[in-house]
Parts: structure tokens; sequence; C-alpha cells
């Protein structure tokens, strides 16, 4: 009789009932910007070179996020936001719509961008994007390496905003720190 107490106890603590839910999938699409710029020294915030650091070596530099979601990481581009054209928005919003049927389990969407043209590629991306989970853009003022980087917490913030329920239907939306 207690073997198959035990045996039944084995069963249920196993079963998928005491399973921990998933952690949310993000997918970081990555196209440059000064939050991907790398300047020669830590304290150069005026000359540096945007678009010069990969979406996975951001995404590493703040641990954090993996805490909270299962982050995928695509590099789309990697340019100074004014260098962005029309054919990287087309791949960003098709890669971004092709994600959604592919993982329809996927919970949004991080943009890593440069500011000067974090509002059009916004705009562009909430025409082109056809589903109600969260696209968030973000940038930042100053480059990875700076000692002062904004980028690293903003990038968390961006995918807590991607993960959270209330950002679902929302549209595109733009997270940065003032």
């Amino acid at each position: 009789m207690r073997i198959l107490a035990a045996t039944a106890l084995a069963l249920l603590i196993s079963s998928d009932s005491f399973a921990q839910p998933a952690t949310p999938i993000v997918y970081v699409l990555s196209t440059g910007g000064t939050i991907a710029g790398s300047g020669s020294s830590s304290t150069d915030l005026s000359n540096y070179k945007s678009g010069s650091i990969l979406g996975e070596q951001l995404v590493k530099t703040v641990p954090q996020i993996s805490q909270i979601a299962d982050v995928r990481v695509e590099q789309i581009v990697n340019v100074n936001s004014s260098d962005i054209t029309i054919q990287n928005w087309l791949t960003l919003a098709g890669r971004i719509n092709a994600t959604i049927k592919e993982t329809p389990a996927v919970s949004g969407f991080v943009i890593t961008s440069g500011t000067n043209t974090l509002e059009e590629t916004a705009y562009f991306l909430n025409l082109t994007v056809r589903s109600d989970k969260p696209v968030v853009l973000v940038g930042a003022m100053r480059p990875a390496t700076a000692i002062s980087a904004d980028g690293p917490l903003n990038l968390l913030n961006a995918v807590r905003t991607a993960i959270a329920p209330d950002a679902k239907g929302k549209g595109t939306l733009i997270v940065t720190r003032s």
C-alpha cells in the first residue's frame, strides 16, 4: 500500500499540474543606432560609431533579461539611424510578420533602433505589422561603450514592456529613458 501511495505521489509531483509557466518568448531585432554604438573610450560620448555592436552582445550585457524572457536575437541591419532605408523597414516588418506565423507563442518584439528615425520606424511598423502582439522600439542617447550608457536599462524596460499583458493591442510602442 505504501509503495502504491508513493508511486501515486511521484506521478502527481511530476505531472504538468506543477509545471512552471513557460518563459515568455521575445525577439530582439537589431538595426543599429547609438544603442549599438562604440566609442574609443568610456568617456567619449560624442565621437563614436553607431551600429558597431551586434544585438546579441547588447542583450548579453543585461543578464536580468534572461530572468524574465526567452530572448532570441536577430541582426536585421547594423547602421546609423540616418542610414536606415525603406528596404530595411520592409525587411523588419516582414521578419516580424513571419515570426508571428512561425512562432505563435511569441509574446512580443523589441527593435533596437537609432533615435533619429525611431518615430518613423515605429510609425511604419504600426502600419505594416499584422498582430496585436507588442512591438517595442528602443534606443539610447549614449553609446553602449559609454560609462553612463542608457541603453542597457532601456533594453531591459523594452523587454518588460514587450511581455506586459497591458501592452498587447496597443500598436507599436517606444521605450526610452529621459
